[in-house]
């Protein structure tokens, strides 16, 4: 029911700016989580943000703090993830995902570091590529 896909992704200089939208359908915000992940070649997946609405909190891991940004518009079912200043080592594929928030709360960190606890639902990503 939950269907999640993303775009946006391309080819960018070193500086520059990209933004991807995760359309969404089958949910809605207020009840779920949204977070962004990234998987380089030979690397893990890891956490790149994840936010609630709700609860009216968000995590950035700390190589993205001040460069990238989350916003949502709930009328187009759509959250963006707004990359600036990027870097070769933001090279990479772009997930996002979904997960039900639960009873105790939310915690985005504990959230994007252990996703296979809480996501269930994931995009087919999107690649991006920053030159030097």
């Amino acid at each position: 029911e939950v269907q999640l896909v993303e775009s946006g992704g391309g080819l960018v200089q070193a500086g520059g700016s990209l933004r991807l939208p995760c359309a969404a359908s089958g949910f809605t915000f207020d009840d779920y989580a949204i977070g962004w992940f990234r998987q380089a070649p030979g690397k893990e997946r890891e956490g790149v943000s994840c936010i609630s609405s709700s609860f009216g909190r968000t995590y950035f891991a700390d190589s993205m703090k001040g460069r990238f940004t989350i916003s949502s518009d709930n009328a187009k079912n759509t959250v963006y993830l707004q990359m600036n200043s990027l870097k070769p080592e933001d090279t990479a594929v772009y997930y996002c995902a979904a997960a039900r928030l639960r009873k105790s709360g939310f915690n985005p960190g504990y959230y994007c570091s252990n996703y296979g606890l809480f996501f269930d639902s994931w995009g087919q990503g999107t690649q991006v590529t920053v030159s030097s």
